[in-house]
């Protein structure tokens, strides 16, 4: 597993498509939640806002969501159509990503979060 200091380093290790796609996923959750920091967390992309938010990576055939098995569990309608695993939705990489189902993705990790104790 590759090693990155930065989500800039992780993106730029990506061909440029891919790059594009994952540099536009990680402004819009940005403008989601300018409130969260970002760091390479388990050696990928992460929202952090009161522990980790969400998490994202970038593969051949898809982009990888990390939101934890809650928002899978509680958004398991929303998210038929895609591949999903205990805590992880995959959308195609050569299809727009579902920016309105990502934004009800992270609302719900956001109200999650919230309501841990600090």
């Amino acid at each position: 597993m590759e090693k990155y200091n930065t989500i800039d380093e992780y993106i730029a290790s990506f061909p440029v498509e891919t790059q594009k796609i994952l540099q536009q996923l990680r402004e819009d959750l940005q403008r989601m939640v300018p409130e969260a920091k970002q760091k390479i967390s388990y050696a990928i992309p992460t929202f952090t806002l009161n522990g980790n938010l969400i998490h994202f990576a970038g593969y051949k055939s898809h982009i990888g969501l990390y939101p934890g098995n809650k928002a899978i569990e509680a958004l398991s309608n929303d998210l038929e159509g895609y591949q999903t695993s205990k805590g992880t939705v995959q959308f195609p990489i050569d299809k727009p990503l579902p920016m309105d189902l990502i934004k009800k993705v992270v609302d719900f990790c956001v109200v999650q979060n919230l309501a841990k104790k600090k």
